[in-house]
Order: structure tokens, then sequence, then C-alpha cells
């Protein structure tokens, strides 16, 4: 797409009922704010879903959209990941960040070594991880987000500061 950043606002879960109305799991604070984005973004940045009308469900919204008209459509699109661009949502309280405003910054030690940059922020199930391209390059590792090992961040400034886990053998016994 531009520099834009993504944000996932939400999923298409499939369809609803037999008249083309679509259900889309939010992570957003107001399920309705979906309607209000209207223009859902794909990955890529191409809209993926405009939705003309929606109403609150148990996990989100169920709604119409102007790409869909029967159930079948519908749940042929189920997974679809929905995004909008970071500049969209409102801007976070002092000392409040989105995981996004993440992405790019340097990772430093303690003595100021610059360790890589965060290339993403994953969740796979049990909590937030930065993915980390190092300086050095070779391979992307991961760095739990906790306060234990990223004490500090410094968005304004391009930089957080790292402190990274003990290796394997190397820590103390339970």
């Amino acid at each position: 797409m531009t520099q834009d950043k993504l944000i996932q606002v939400g999923q298409i879960a499939g369809g609803f009922g037999v008249r083309g109305e679509v259900r889309v799991t939010a992570w957003t604070a107001d399920p309705m704010a979906l309607l209000a984005y209207r223009d859902l973004l794909r990955a890529d940045g191409s809209v993926g879903l405009t939705l003309t009308s929606a109403r609150p469900d148990k996990n989100g919204v169920v709604g119409r959209a102007k790409e869909i008209a029967t159930k079948e459509q519908a749940d042929a699109m189920r997974g679809l990941k929905l995004f909008i661009p970071r500049d969209r949502l409102p801007e976070p309280d002092e000392d409040e960040f989105y995981l996004t405003d993440l992405v790019g910054v340097e990772g430093r030690e303690p003595d100021g070594t610059v360790l890589g940059t965060v290339k993403s922020v994953q969740n796979f199930g049990a909590s937030d991880m930065l993915e980390i391209a190092p300086a050095a390059g070779g391979p992307t590792w991961y760095l739990p987000f906790t306060r234990d090992a990223v004490p500090e961040l410094h968005l304004a400034d391009g930089w957080l500061l790292v402190v990274r886990p003990n290796e394997v053998g190397e820590r103390e016994p339970d």
C-alpha cells in the first residue's frame, strides 16, 4: 500500500442468516466503530469490505456490505482479516501507544548497543512478542514484550531498552 501502517480491527467470521449478511469479529473497543470506518482494508491495502449497515453482535457486528449479496459470498470471505490505516485511529493518551507504533524502533542494550529493529509484534497465544531484525543481519529473533525484557520505551526518540533473557542453560534452576 503506502507508508501508512495498517491496524487490524476485525476479521470476517462468515455469513449470518440467509439474506447475505456478514458477521465480523471486532477488535475495537466499540464494535460499532467498524461501521464508522466503513472501508475495511485487506492486508495489501485494497478494500476488503465496505460496511453499509451493522448492528452489534456478541463478538462484533452483523451487517450488510457492498461486496456481499449472498450467504455463500459471505462464507467464502470467512477468515479475511480487516484493517484500517493507523492515522484513522485517535491519538493514544499520554503513556499509551498502539503496538504497531513499536514497528521500526531500535532495540538497544543498557550500554547503548543497538541490537536490531522491531520488525513486527506477534502474539502466538501467550503474550505479545517483538520480532527483532538484528542490526548485524541474520535471522530474526523474538523478545517477550514484558516489563522485564523491555523496561523502558522511548518511542518519541525511536528506541526501546532491551534486556535479553538469559540463554538456555544459563538460567537459575527452579
